[in-house]
């Protein structure tokens, strides 16, 4: 059996001599572990190292067809396996084969195989992952739940905990032990093809439910993180959500105070307090530098700065996109080399088999010292022993009874409900009454695909309709809730849904009209069909001209237009908000988005959701909530040149609407004066004024009065939802470190000046006073 018997009793005698919760100083390690690394890194060859520092796509070890393609139904290739796993000892594979999801046991047979071929050449354990971003999104039958950005909207992260939690469960259900979420990528612009895997555009808000996402996935002891949980990976570190061009991929540019202060914060909360065992790099480039290629952001700021110990892996193809699309290389040598001495621990290098004897060459030239390989191999051993894959490399499907069940799906739905956010009501013509007749009509009424966005079943999402059958579309959901007899369906505007995302047929408008003839209310479906990163990216911001034709035809018919928005970003509509009666933004909300918005629509469910991003009015009004002041809405200067720097922006960053009202009161703190290392505690009464049962999510906000670089206009510092019952009040207490007042200077160092701060809660005020100036410069607050 070469080397499996000793390797495998060698680690786990180990493991039983040394316990597993014994920890060495400073870092977080288990000292067990590191024994247990030692002992296995004192037998590896140098060609087995470098194939621990390599991952390749499952397709590249599958039955027939070639590098990209495998036969149907999927089976590994033994071959192929004998090069990848025999000749060059890869120690990790990813993806799903064809692009499509498998059932959980077929991930059981496919692992199984490519661990024991591992098992006995090495005895080191493969590490598979894959990208469950919204559920165990590969996985067939498995639990999904709104997308980040819906998630975000929610203000939960209890919410956000459970979800992650569950996917990690069925992801283990599939045999696969390690997932590439969450996204921690800032969604601060509108126009970027993959703003709804963000948590939206506050770097607060992200930190919160990237590490509420964090500890769901891998549970509170990253040393044993457990057979019912996995490994994150966040991602993409960083800067990636905000190119100039809009497009994905493509460069940034962001100052050094905002790459610390904001870029930076959701990384280092994830990982210093969440304890993400892994990175994902951010494949575009920032301030000219090609993020695979920097020293300074992987080493120094995460390794050195975060002390981080776990992984830092590459994105698709990104060490071979260093020559090819970013020419910084001379050779696929010089990429690799400039990758891995900058940080890279895990190359992502999906089809290109030349990258171990590349690796192996460059060791043995000297190029890349072995101090650095021996890093980069104890990394990843140590995420396998983390996982447990040493003692249990694979596992049976029947150890998970409870995939897909129920209860993981009731979740799901109440993530949904959560989620959509109401941002107009005129004349409360929402909820609606019983019996009514209702018109479904748009491009996303009836569609699975539409509501779960990419990275559902396939990576742009098109096959949706295949697996999730058994699941409401928004018309479906309404015939159900209404009646059948009640409700009609004519779209007027439909998808190519074998064409590009933005593809649409000729509209059949007038069918949509005829049709609103016999009803009482029009509920109007439109957004966005599914897609994911470069093939989302899009040149026109504003809805299709066809959907916006459909809007404007249906409203004057004089029936009440119910706006519905199923998007992945916020397309312009400001041509058809005026006259619709009420505007409802579903985001991407999952399989149950249809279920939760007909609940909505009856009152069955009181919308909470609220905006985790500003909602754009104009093509040229993008702008962030966080802004400086000179971008005020009402700004003016005096004088001759009285001009004002005027946004106007559709919806803010924060907005959504409910069935019963809130009212504020009493907004007080703890301490008056502060100085930094201070914790203050702020409490504000919160009232349900209204007459219905309704969520809110209470937020507070800061604002620096006066500060030596212009401050933002006011930044979201704590947020917590509640449930109150009509006439109830509730006193929320939220806690506010006086160091998260501090702002990175134009050096890179965070400073916290003596001056005035506002804070607000609802409509209530209080200033406070920090009376000491403190400065330092390490990113790890």
């Amino acid at each position: 059996m070469k080397k499996i018997s000793f390797f495998i009793l060698t680690v786990l005698l180990l493991g039983a001599c040394n316990g597993g919760n014994k920890k060495a100083s400073g870092l977080g390690l288990d000292a067990g572990i590191e024994k247990r690394i030692d002992s296995v890194m004192a037998q590896m060859t140098l060609e087995e190292k470098v194939g621990q520092m390599a991952q390749f796509t499952v397709d590249v070890i599958g039955k027939g067809g070639n590098l990209y393609f495998s036969d149907e139904p999927f089976e590994i290739d033994p071959a192929m396996l004998d090069t990848v796993i025999g000749k060059y000892k890869v120690g990790s594979i990813l993806n799903t084969a064809n692009n499509r999801a498998r059932t959980t046991e077929v991930w059981e047979k496919t692992v199984r195989t490519i661990q024991e071929r591992a098992l006995a050449e090495t005895g080191i354990p493969v590490l598979y992952g894959i990208d469950a971003i919204h559920g165990t999104t590969y996985t067939a039958g498995a639990t999904f739940f709104p997308q980040g950005v819906g998630m975000a909207a929610t203000f939960n992260t209890h919410l956000m905990k459970e979800g992650s939690r569950i996917t990690a469960y069925e992801t283990r259900a599939s045999n696969i032990p390690w997932t590439f979420a969450p996204t921690m990528d800032l969604g601060r612009d509108a126009r970027w093809s993959r703003q709804w895997e963000s948590y939206g555009e506050d770097a607060y808000l992200n930190a919160r439910m990237g590490v509420a996402s964090t500890l769901g996935f891998q549970g509170n002891d990253r040393n044993n993180v457990g057979s019912h949980h996995i490994a994150a990976c966040v991602k993409h570190y960083m800067g990636y959500g905000v190119p100039v061009s809009g497009k994905d991929r493509t460069p940034a540019l962001i100052s050094e105070s905002e790459l610390r202060e904001k870029y930076f914060e959701p990384f280092r909360a994830s990982i210093v307090e969440g304890g993400a065992l892994s990175l994902m790099v951010n494949s575009g480039i920032i301030n000219g530098v090609s993020t695979h290629a920097d020293y300074r952001l992987l080493t120094e700021w995460v390794k050195e700065e975060l002390a981080f110990d776990g992984v830092i892996v590459t994105d698709w193809a990104d060490v071979q996109n260093l020559l090819s699309r970013d020419r910084i290389a001379t050779d696929y040598k010089e990429a690799v080399k400039t990758a891995i001495n900058a940080g890279i621990d895990l190359v992502m290098e999906p089809y290109n088999l030349a990258f171990c004897p590349t690796l192996v060459e460059l060791i043995e030239e000297g190029e890349i010292p072995m101090e650095r390989i021996d890093d980069a191999v104890r990394r990843v051993l140590r995420m396998k022993f983390r996982l447990g894959l040493f003692e249990h490399p694979y596992w049976s499907r029947s150890e998970y009874p409870d995939f897909g069940s129920s209860e993981s799906e009731a979740v799901a739905k109440a993530a949904a409900d959560e989620s959509i956010t109401l941002l107009k009501n005129e004349n409360n013509i929402l909820p609606l009454p019983s019996n009514v007749r209702i018109l479904v009509t748009g491009p996303n009424a009836h569609s699975m695909r539409t509501l779960n966005g990419g990275w559902s079943y396939s990576w742009q999402g098109e096959k949706t309709e295949e697996f999730a059958q058994e699941y409401n579309t928004i018309y479906e959901a309404l015939q159900n809730k209404f009646g059948a007899a009640n409700v009609r369906y004519e779209p007027g505007v439909t998808y190519k849904m074998d064409g590009q995302y933005y593809e649409e047929n000729s509209p059949e408008i007038g069918k949509a009209v005829a049709a609103a003839a016999g009803v009482d209310y029009i509920v109007l479906c439109v957004g966005e069909n599914s897609y994911c990163e470069t093939p989302g990216n899009l040149d026109e911001l504003a809805l299709s001209e066809n959907q916006t034709a459909l809007a404007l035809a249906l409203q004057k018919t004089g029936k009440p237009v119910i706006l519905v928005l199923n998007e992945g970003r916020p397309r312009l509509i400001r041509k058809i908000e005026p006259d619709s009666k009420a505007v409802l933004q579903l985001y991407l909300p999952g399989n149950f988005g249809g279920d939760a918005l007909a609940d909505i629509l009856t009152g069955d469910v009181n919308p909470s959701g609220k905006l985790p991003y500003t909602y754009p009015r104009f093509e040229h009004g993008l702008i962030t909530y966080d802004h400086k002041p000179s971008q005020n809405i009402d700004g003016k200067m005096e004088g001759a040149y009285d001009y004002g720097a005027q946004t106007s922006v559709q919806y803010p960053f924060g907005f959504g609407l409910s069935y019963t009202t809130f009212e504020y009161t009493n907004l007080s703190v703890d301490k008056k004066d502060f100085v930094s290392g201070d914790l203050l505690t702020v409490t504000v009464d919160v009232k349900n004024s209204g007459a219905l049962a309704g969520k809110e999510a209470v937020l507070l906000f800061s604002s620096d009065m006066v500060a030596s670089l212009s401050p933002d206009v006011r930044r979201l510092r704590a947020f917590e939802k509640i449930t109150l019952e009509p006439g109830e009040t509730k006193t929320v207490t939220l806690q506010l470190a006086a160091d998260d007042l501090a702002f990175v200077n134009e050096k890179g160092e965070w400073t916290l000046e003596a001056g005035e701060f506002k804070l607000q809660a609802g409509d209530q005020i209080a200033m406070i006073r920090c009376t000491e100036t403190r400065g330092w410069d390490r990113p790890n607050k």
